[in-house]
């Protein structure tokens, strides 16, 4: 997985882990931030550059976030298992959500033949 940086903010000073996704155009940054009260909660930025007609070539970014606290964990990964498990079942293209899925599973394995019926997020 590629690594990327945010846009330099004063508010980046709190996250204590981050990962990114490189999806096609969008960049997600998965960052763990700590409330005052020293909890820790999931931020997810979907950022996407937005060309402009700037002289320079300067872009902007369009960036939205979503925070996902610690007790809602459990029910959004259930959530988010069931949507994934409606799109590969009701999807008009199996083979390219198959192979999403299984890139998703495990980014650097090769192809599996393993059924996407079992897929599932554990923690």
């Amino acid at each position: 997985m590629e690594d990327f940086t945010h846009m330099n903010d004063d508010k980046d000073r709190d996250i204590i882990y981050s990962q990114s996704v490189k999806a096609g155009k969008r960049i997600y940054y998965l960052d763990v931030r700590k409330t005052k009260k020293d909890e820790m909660y999931l931020s997810i930025t979907e950022s996407k550059k937005i060309p402009t007609d700037d002289p320079e070539g300067k872009a902007t970014f369009e960036k939205h976030k979503i925070f996902l606290y610690r007790e809602d964990f459990s029910n959004f990964i259930d959530g988010l298992t069931r949507t994934i498990r409606f799109i590969h079942e009701n999807s008009t293209t199996p083979q390219q959500v198959s192979e999403a899925s299984r890139e998703c599973r495990n980014p650097d394995a090769e192809t599996s033949s393993k059924a996407d019926d079992d897929f599932k997020i554990e923690f």
